[in-house]
């Protein structure tokens, strides 16, 4: 992580691919979702802790762009930013790229803060704030 920006590396296995050789395109949905994650782990924010007490976050929005196709074998880098947080959301922009920098996928996605007993956007506790205001 660097300042606001954090990078996750994710390297394509033979079950990320059709028999092309070729990433299936819902599984750039993982990668985005797993450096999204990594990114919070870091900010030691331990997303288990949350759901202990029935709260957590669930994806609202999300709109994806595929440019090319990343294949097997490639070692893909996901970019991560934060561009906007509100008390109970946050919207994060990621991309896609592979080892030669080439652009394959980016996406945007905006994640609330959910009672998860109740299905409804609840205020972030303040920890959580605080450490994604300090790297949006």
């Amino acid at each position: 992580m660097t300042n606001n920006v954090h990078n996750f590396q994710v390297r394509v296995y033979y079950e990320d691919t059709d028999v092309l050789g070729i990433v299936y395109y819902a599984n750039y949905l993982k990668f985005f979702e797993r450096a999204r994650t990594e990114w919070l782990r870091e900010l030691g924010i331990k997303q288990s802790i949350y759901l202990e007490q029935n709260t957590g976050f669930v994806v609202r929005r999300l709109g994806m762009e595929n440019i090319a196709s990343a294949k097997l074998d490639d070692l893909l880098n996901v970019t991560t930013t934060i561009s906007e947080v509100k008390r109970a959301s946050l919207v994060f922009n990621q991309k896609i790229t592979n080892q030669t920098q080439q652009l394959l996928c980016t996406t945007k996605v905006r994640v609330a803060y959910v009672n998860l007993g109740l299905g409804k956007p609840c205020a972030m506790p303040k920890d959580i704030l605080g450490a994604l205001k300090r790297v949006s």
